[in-house]
């Protein structure tokens, strides 16, 4: 599938969504309301963001806004934006997503030094989700190479996710005195035990949780906690001895600003997000706050993890993305040899919520 095409059915699934979200907080009376496109799991985390953002701009300014939300893979999400979804902020999984945006002239290329930590409001990383009492015994790394083990996990092509996940995997490799050519064997025995690619995080989930497939789920740390506590102790949150730092990044959108006259909005919205409220709700909702206060707070549910930058094994996110998720890159590469059938299932589920 071409670069145009993945473009359009980016946008025709994200404007679906839209759609289907409804705008419940939205008084049409009042202009335009704020657009956030945003990446696979974060919606019950804007849900009440937006609700605590709404009142505070109220109370400050004597204005209303609305938030409209929309999720999907972060990658399908940054394409839907490249290709005409009119977002005034992007609160997307990775900086290189921000960045595919900088390259085509819709945010500006100072983007990072904009707002507080490098505009990044919390970061995150992939850990695994169990079944009950853990019967494949799942604890680290290598254990998911085992031949009867099943894994869930969503595709790097679509997926912040799934890039995640496939750059964690590789680092532990590296962490544990392996080399690039373990790596990438490590990787291809990965994927040989991957049934199914979701289009995003929350695709995945519905895969594991909901259907009950595979025997361990490797997702963002935030939806492992979400999705064991709504088992009901089905499910079993394991956290791996390494693991990846991720960087969840935000951006408002320079091309939409002015002719959505948001830009006071915007602007503010983004910095709302690194206010001690909105601080808490990340760290509630299982998002380790840029705040280190915060973050102290909720050690209990957002444990100490050795959490490898990713120049641990690549330059920048940039670089990683060439590296590991290009045309010609590491993914690409051993998709092929696993399986050129290794492909994501027919449509994203429950994008719209």
């Amino acid at each position: 599938m071409n670069t145009k095409t993945l473009n359009t059915l980016a946008l025709l699934l994200v404007v679906l969504s839209i759609a289907l979200v409804g705008y419940k907080n939205i008084r049409h009376d009042k202009g335009h309301p704020l657009l956030n496109v945003s990446y696979d799991p974060t919606r019950e985390l804007y849900n009440e963001i937006n609700s605590k953002f709404i009142a505070k701009y109220e109370d400050e300014t004597g204005s209303w806004v609305g938030v409209v939300q929309s999720h999907g893979g972060s990658s399908s999400q940054a394409r839907a934006v490249v290709g005409g979804l009119a977002a005034d902020v992007v609160t997307l999984a990775l900086p290189s997503d921000i960045d595919s945006l900088v390259k085509h002239g819709l945010v500006g290329t100072d983007w990072q030094i904009r707002l507080p930590n490098n505009s990044r409001p919390y970061t995150s990383t992939i850990v695994f989700v169990v079944r009950k009492n853990n019967p494949k015994n799942i604890r680290d790394w290598p254990d998911l190479i085992k031949p009867d083990v099943s894994i869930i996990t969503p595709d790097p092509k679509t997926s912040g996710n799934g890039k995640l996940s496939l750059l964690a995997a590789w680092g532990a490799v590296l962490k544990q005195g392996g080399d690039e050519t373990q790596a990438t064997d490590f990787i291809k025995r990965l994927y040989t035990n991957v049934p199914v690619l979701g289009q995003g995080a929350r695709d995945s989930t519905t895969t594991f949780a909901l259907e009950g497939v595979g025997d361990v789920h490797l997702t963002w740390e935030n939806e492992a906690l979400r999705e064991t506590l709504e088992s009901k102790g089905d499910l079993e949150v394991v956290y791996p001895p390494v693991s990846i730092l991720a960087e969840p990044s935000v951006a408002w959108v320079d091309t939409q600003l002015a002719e959505h006259h948001s830009e006071d909005a915007a602007k503010a919205y983004l910095k709302f997000l690194f206010t001690d409220q909105a601080q808490e709700v990340f760290a509630k909702l299982g998002y380790r706050p840029s705040n280190p206060a915060i973050l102290n707070k909720y050690k209990k549910q957002l444990p100490d993890i050795d959490l490898f930058p990713i120049t641990f094994i690549a330059k920048d996110w940039n670089d990683a993305q060439i590296k590991f998720f290009g045309e010609n890159g590491v993914f690409e590469s051993i998709r092929q040899q696993v399986s050129p059938s290794l492909s994501t299932t027919p449509q994203p589920r429950r994008s719209d919520l």
